[in-house]
């Protein structure tokens, strides 16, 4: 569900209608909804309400900070997984007893800047990695909270771009190996080994795959207590997919993903920290887009819009699929036209959607990428110099920029000419 509809014949954003946004603040545009922001948390929060458990946002799905001062509020945790995710996290108001640090290339600037601002845990992915740890936290004076991820080796069934929990991929400890790391983990200074973290994948449509990796953790937590560990807290990781087709069966729920952990992990007292973060944002934004041609080929036609590849990439980087709609409501049995949807940007690659149903456009009709609210803004660049895209909040019937469009000036601005040039 999310609060993207059409009344009196106009696409709107809760009580926004769309024009207004284009109109003041141009395309193509990011556009978030607050009540399907709130509302996607709340349903994670619920999923887990039968036990201790924190939902922590994944930054990463979208970074805005007004997005993250909303998930604050809300109670949301974060998810890092740089020094840049971090400040932001913290300068959105959220205290780093509610910031759990992941990444497998975790730099000694980026795991001192957590400890001095304050963290809940790292979630070590290498014995590398974890040496480094301590070696900074002892000459801090610092004893850090950390969990060990661990590689389940299960096939999350997803694109092989975001699968994480294969034994071909780069991130966590082989789990085989997990008894021999975590003992070596125990005896270094300035730790605190307080969980096991797992992530196996994003955009899971499948709880199979969560059933099997939470199942291994589950006998690996017993066995590291056996080992003499006190593991009292589980990071599950995050993943569950949203629909980007409207026409196909949605993915599962949180509350049966929440019931999976029940069902795996749930006996064994553990506090529970889960990290979604594209089922929460991913269907509360769209990408607003005007169309600047239509345009004859040879056995096709394409529709020409503002947004580019630049401003939303996962078509070009995962062949992705985002629903496409007009603004203006068809009528009833108007009839369709295929288009191919694609950007401006001089690369065939910047092709959108192809046979897309449209009714009849014309230059200056505005167009919305649906679903586009995760791994969007936060995956945009300027490319072919064009200026990043702004993001919107709507909340209601008002709105606010909270990413503004950057002028050719502020752009050149960045860059510096040598004077031996």
């Amino acid at each position: 569900m999310d609060h993207f509809n059409y009344h009196d014949g106009e696409l709107h954003a809760e009580e926004v209608p769309l024009h207004r946004i284009a109109e003041q603040v141009g395309t193509p545009v990011y556009v978030y909804s607050t009540a399907t922001l709130t509302r996607h948390f709340g349903l994670f929060r619920q999923a887990l309400d039968w036990t201790d458990h924190l939902v922590c946002f994944a930054v990463k799905a979208n970074s805005n900070l007004a997005v993250l001062k909303l998930m604050g509020d809300l109670g949301a945790g974060m998810d890092v997984v740089s020094g840049g995710e971090y400040a932001r996290a913290r300068a959105a108001g959220v205290p780093g007893e509610r910031i759990v640090f992941s990444g497998v290339g975790k730099t000694l600037i980026e795991m001192r800047q957590a400890i001095e601002g304050g963290i809940r845990q790292f979630n070590i992915e290498s014995e590398p990695e974890m040496r480094a740890l301590s070696e900074l936290a002892v000459s801090m004076g610092a004893e850090v909270p950390v969990a060990i991820r661990v590689n389940p080796d299960v096939d999350a069934k997803t694109h092989e771009k975001i699968a994480t929990g294969k034994s071909e991929n780069k991130f966590g400890i082989p789990i085989a190996r997990a008894r021999q790391v975590y003992a070596e983990a125990a005896e270094l200074p300035g730790l605190r080994v307080l969980g096991v973290d797992v992530h196996i994948g994003s955009q899971l449509t499948d709880l199979e795959p969560y059933r099997q990796a939470y199942g291994k953790v589950a006998e690996l937590t017993r066995v590291l207590r056996a080992d003499g560990h006190a593991i009292s807290r589980l990071d599950l990781g995050g993943g569950l997919g949203i629909p980007y087709r409207r026409d196909n069966n949605a993915p599962p729920l949180p509350i049966e993903f929440g019931q999976v952990i029940r069902e795996t992990v749930g006996d064994l007292g553990c506090e529970i920290e889960i990290e979604p973060g594209r089922n929460i944002v991913g269907n509360a934004g769209i990408l607003l887009a005007s169309v600047i041609y239509l345009k004859e080929g040879e056995g096709r036609d394409f529709l020409i819009v503002d947004a580019a590849m630049n401003d939303l990439l996962r078509p070009a980087m995962y062949s992705a699929y985002h629903d496409i709609v007009p603004v203006a409501e068809p009528a009833l049995g108007e009839e369709l036209q295929a288009f191919d949807v694609v950007g401006p940007i001089c690369e065939t690659g910047d092709t959108f959607r192809k046979g897309v149903e449209l009714p009849a456009l014309a230059g200056g009709d505005l167009v919305a990428f649906r679903s586009a609210g995760a791994y969007g803004a936060v995956m945009a660049s300027e490319y072919n110099s064009r200026p990043l895209v702004p993001e919107v909040l709507v909340k209601g019937d008002q709105f606010a920029v909270i990413r503004a469009r950057p002028t050719f000036e502020e752009m050149l601005a960045r860059d510096s000419i040598p004077s031996w040039l």
